[in-house]
């Protein structure tokens, strides 16, 4: 079983939002027995919070099913237990290394990696207000991890 964790600054949009669509994704191809997908912050400034609003309303939207949750912070322990930590920006990727230390597995990326945008950032929508957009950015990173994992 391959383990995901996925990571933004606070738990409730973005990495919920992968977290889901890749659970989605994976539903509807029957991986869901091949894949364990997770979430979680570099902040603790949500910790405890459901799913942003907006991030919900997305879903909905686009009939990707999702349920109640709360937002946790990483841990180093999630670098041994995770295959894959995969982050939406620069700014998470920065604040996880102080978490985790050296990535000497080679288990850390960024979503936009798997797609012909490498090194690209995912907007976060609690600033843009964008959830279309970063529904789209989301989408196109699962679709091209699945890709990379061979399904």
């Amino acid at each position: 079983m391959i383990k995901i964790l996925f990571i933004c600054h606070g738990n409730i949009c973005r990495s919920p939002m992968a977290e889901f669509v890749l659970k989605h994704l994976t539903a509807q191809s029957n991986l869901t027995s091949e894949m364990h997908i997770a979430s979680a912050a570099t902040s603790t400034e949500e910790i405890g919070n459901d799913i942003h609003r907006g991030t919900k309303r997305k879903l909905t939207q686009m009939k990707v099913p999702f349920s109640p949750r709360r937002a946790r912070q990483v841990t180093r322990a999630d670098y041994d237990e995770y295959d894959y930590l995969i982050v939406m920006d620069g700014n998470n990727l920065r604040n996880l290394r102080r978490i985790i230390g050296e990535d000497g597995e080679n288990k850390v990326y960024k979503l936009l990696d798997f797609t012909e945008r490498k090194g690209q950032d995912i907007a976060d929508p609690w600033y843009t207000g964008n959830f279309d957009e970063t529904y789209d950015d989301v989408l196109e990173g699962c679709e091209g991890l699945i890709r990379y994992l061979g399904y």
